[in-house]
């Protein structure tokens, strides 16, 4: 049973519905982290899964970028692979170098040793999630956060980050068989972690894909796709809007936005009218015989994380261009609405006054 609330004019969902929102919404991807000083102070002496573990520290790093920014909305603190931690796999995320994982996935025997998640182990997720909401006002929402399986497969594949994912691309292409056994093991992993947050009450969601920039279009509908799908189709009945995001995608927009998402997330190097005509051409593609209003989805980004640290003139263009942007699409028909977000996550040296002020500048257009 969800412990969803009931709002009625949260810009984010108005946004998300396609309706004209009070305000343009506006949130951050990694905006609950290092550029804070508040995070920095509270975290000094915890470790990054542990972190994400304990409700009172999950749920306050959370808030304090709602409290500092004026953000639309909450993302939940967490990191890619918290689920498979939650499942037991024996990883540590090593500062410098991200997730490492002790024993990396790489046979048939390896990928069946791969644990099942206990929905019980994601119990501490859940009270952070219930003191989140507790706090969070009627226009400001919560939204829930999972790696996407492709993402997840190349840490355990590769044992941690990867600069070219030559592991997880030679499974992928060399034993195809073998990969979908691992990724359709991984799937109801990530599914069952978005279920326990959509439980908790979560009022969107984001599947974040962050590696998948590096896959050909035809390798990612072949191997990739039918997984993430699969999750969306699952999550589905919950009702909320669901936002697919990848790093580098701008070949496989229109792929990502088969997937099934209501918002498909734009990074820096496209703009959203483009953005646009790529997502509802492909969805056109797909279904000729549709509406094509159907075709359209919510478009969110897509600022460069740079621009943070190229003062406030330079800022206001950015917004207004990408502002723009967007409109010119919804105008057009070839997208229903317009979320404000980076083209990636804040930088950790980003000064938090920029990141205030760009708020502001979105909500005053």
């Amino acid at each position: 049973m969800s412990n969803r609330r009931q709002l009625s004019d949260a810009p984010f969902l108005e946004a998300a519905a396609g309706r004209t929102p009070s305000r343009r919404p506006v949130w951050f991807m990694r905006q609950a982290g290092r550029s804070l000083p508040e995070y920095r102070e509270i975290r000094k002496d915890v470790g990054m899964l542990d972190s994400c573990f304990n409700p009172e520290l999950l749920a306050e790093i959370t808030m304090q970028p709602v409290r500092r920014h004026d953000v639309d909305a909450a993302i939940l603190f967490s990191d890619i692979v918290v689920p498979v931690k939650a499942a037991g796999v024996d990883l540590d995320i090593v500062a410098g170098r991200g997730p490492v994982v002790a024993e990396p996935l790489r046979t048939a025997s390896d990928i069946e040793r791969l644990p099942e998640l206990d929905p019980d182990s994601l119990k501490p997720v859940a009270d952070g999630i219930a003191r989140i909401l507790d706090e969070l006002t009627d226009q400001q929402v919560l939204i829930g956060f999972a790696g996407a399986p492709f993402t997840l497969a190349s840490y355990l594949v590769e044992g941690g980050p990867s600069r070219n994912h030559e592991r997880t691309k030679a499974l992928m292409h060399s034993e195809p068989e073998l990969w979908d056994t691992l990724m359709r093991r991984i799937t109801p992993i990530v599914t069952g972690f978005l279920r326990a947050q959509i439980d908790a009450g979560i009022d969107a969601l984001q599947l974040f894909d962050s590696w998948a920039g590096f896959l050909t279009e035809r390798d990612y509908r072949r191997h990739v796709l039918p997984h993430s799908k699969a999750i969306f189709d699952e999550v589905a009945d919950a009702g909320i809007p669901r936002i697919h995001f990848g790093v580098g995608t701008g070949e496989l927009l229109g792929a990502m936005a088969e997937a099934g998402p209501e918002v498909v997330g734009v990074d820096w190097r496209v703009p959203l009218d483009d953005a646009a005509a790529r997502i509802s051409g492909a969805l056109a593609a797909a279904d000729p015989a549709g509406d094509r209003a159907e075709h359209a989805r919510v478009l969110q980004g897509n600022l460069d994380p740079a621009m943070f640290f190229a003062g406030n003139a330079a800022i206001e263009a950015e917004v207004r261009r990408i502002c723009g942007e967007a409109d010119r699409a919804i105008d057009r028909g070839t997208a229903r609405g317009h979320i404000f977000n980076l083209g990636h996550g804040v930088p950790p040296n980003t000064d938090a006054d920029a990141i205030t002020r760009t708020v502001k500048m979105v909500h005053e257009l």
